[in-house]
């Protein structure tokens, strides 16, 4: 009878194997380098926002009657009062809907996270806190400074 040939020897890995592992990763779809990345990110999460500030708008204006009528002058006052304030809130979002958009324009066609003032790339943690800016943060506190000093304090 003959033994079975087990060797106690490790067998050495077939120079084959790690070609596939190389192959394998050559073949697979090259990503988007960070910060491109998080800029489509940003670009989702932005027009997420500009939906969902439309939906509220339309449902706000169909909301709000056209003549506020109430026998109580208490009551008349208050619900005026509570119309205007809609209404603000309603104006500074239509005012951030603008800024989405240009945002949108500006990642779509460039240039975005690139500072207005001096050129240079705006930091994506900046980006990603307020993505609207067009300003790097040196730049912004430096204008932020100058209005301060412009109002007097």
């Amino acid at each position: 009878m003959k033994a079975s040939p087990k060797s106690s020897t490790p067998r050495k890995k077939s120079a084959a194997a790690p070609t596939k592992k190389k192959t394998a990763r050559a073949q697979k779809k090259p990503s988007l380098s960070g910060r491109a990345a998080v800029i489509q990110r940003i670009k989702q999460d932005l027009l997420n926002q500009r939906e969902s500030l439309l939906k509220e708008a339309e449902e706000t204006l169909g909301s709000l009657p056209s003549e506020l009528n109430f026998p109580d002058m208490g009551d008349q006052a208050t619900a005026e009062a509570d119309r205007n304030f809609m209404l603000r809130l309603r104006d500074r979002e239509r005012l951030l809907l603008k800024k989405i958009e240009e945002t949108i324009e500006r990642i779509e066609g460039g240039p975005y996270g690139i500072c207005e003032e001096c050129g240079n790339e705006i930091g994506i943690k900046r980006l990603e806190a307020r993505p609207v800016t067009t300003l790097c943060i040196d730049c912004k506190t430096r204008q932020e400074e100058e209005e301060r000093i412009a109002e007097g304090g």
